[in-house]
């Protein structure tokens, strides 16, 4: 008796869908969700091709997220988290100011720089009117712009609120320049186009006193 499974078990088998764990099934969808929010932003893109680039059915997807809006959102609060620990893990990498301004220029141009193109939907989003959507992003500037003046605070004669004005300044430049940057990079090396602003930006910032 032959212990080989049959043409139609291997049909069957071959046809099965994976079962992934919850969190790995939720990551294929998110990443499926960002290639398609980025081809096709956020009014252009349709739950039926997020789900046929996530090789999975729609039932599948609405069972993680139960609509457009709600993925779009999820996205975002991951790519804003992901940056966000970029930039503090740079803020709080050295005890060194000017290294700290350097580290976190560079942390800004590397997530701009990133191929999956996430800086898209988070800076170029046509949905940025949406209150839940300006929410996120006003609470990632004022969270960024808030740990780069608790430093200014700590090392100068500066109060909170200026030292966040100054914040709020550093973080727009990062972003603005950062921006402009990817429309010439082919021009500029990171390294050199991160250094060049971040030497302005310091040039800027050590000008202030110090506390004694």
């Amino acid at each position: 008796m032959s212990l080989e499974p049959s043409a139609k078990e291997r049909a069957v088998t071959k046809s099965a869908p994976t079962r992934l764990p919850r969190d790995e099934r939720r990551a294929q969808l998110l990443s499926a969700a960002l290639e398609v929010f980025v081809n096709h932003g956020y009014h252009g893109a349709a739950m039926d091709e997020i789900a046929e680039t996530a090789k999975v059915s729609k039932p599948v997807l609405y069972q993680h997220f139960p609509g457009k809006r709600e993925l779009y959102l999820a996205l975002l609060d991951s790519h804003l988290e992901s940056l966000t620990s970029m930039l503090v893990d740079a803020l709080s990498s050295t005890t060194d100011n000017k290294l700290r301004v350097q580290a976190t220029m560079k942390a800004y141009y590397t997530f701009m720089a990133n191929d999956d193109q996430a800086h898209r939907l988070v800076f170029e989003s046509d949905l940025v009117n949406d209150p839940d959507v300006a929410a996120r992003l006003e609470k990632f500037n004022a969270n960024y712009a808030d740990a780069i003046g608790q430093v200014i605070a700590e090392d100068t004669k500066l109060s909170a609120v200026e030292a966040t004005l100054l914040g709020r300044a550093l973080a727009g430049m990062a972003q603005v320049s950062a921006r402009y940057w990817l429309e010439t990079k082919d021009n500029i090396d990171i390294d050199v186009a991160s250094d060049l602003v971040y030497r302005l930006a310091w040039r800027g910032i050590s000008r202030f006193p110090k506390e004694s």
